[in-house]
């Protein structure tokens, strides 16, 4: 049974940082990109970065661009993103998804499989 399970969400204020973690067990992590999703109250869910299976090619949407950070560690099947500079636009609920696609792609419908979300808060 494959299982991506979040960590590292919460309360920040607006300037902090916080560094989300996801843990997949159930699958060969190193066969799969990875992208990260986050959802606001009462928006759609959206693209906010993912990695290639290699970790060699990594995406942004604009709007976190040179704030956030992806990375992976395929021997700890552990995906992370490192958020600096956070906003209250980024408060929303993050999820981590993973696909097998041939290439990385952005497209939701695509993952396979996704997390169960977390958390993150930022106050002004």
């Amino acid at each position: 049974q494959v299982q991506l399970v979040e960590s590292g969400g919460g309360l920040v204020q607006a300037g902090g940082s916080l560094r989300l973690s996801c843990a997949a067990s159930g699958l060969i992590f190193s066969t799969n990109h990875l992208g990260w999703f986050r959802q606001a109250p009462g928006k759609e869910r959206e693209f906010v970065a993912g990695v290639s299976r290699s970790g060699g090619y990594t995406a942004y949407a604009d709007s976190v661009k040179g704030r956030f950070t992806v990375s992976r560690d395929n021997g700890k099947s552990t995906v992370f993103l490192q958020m600096n500079s956070l906003q209250p636009e980024d408060t929303a609920v993050y999820y981590c998804a993973a696909h097998r696609g041939i290439q990385f792609v952005r497209r939701q419908d695509e993952y396979n499989y996704w997390g169960q979300g977390t958390q993150v808060t930022v106050s002004s």
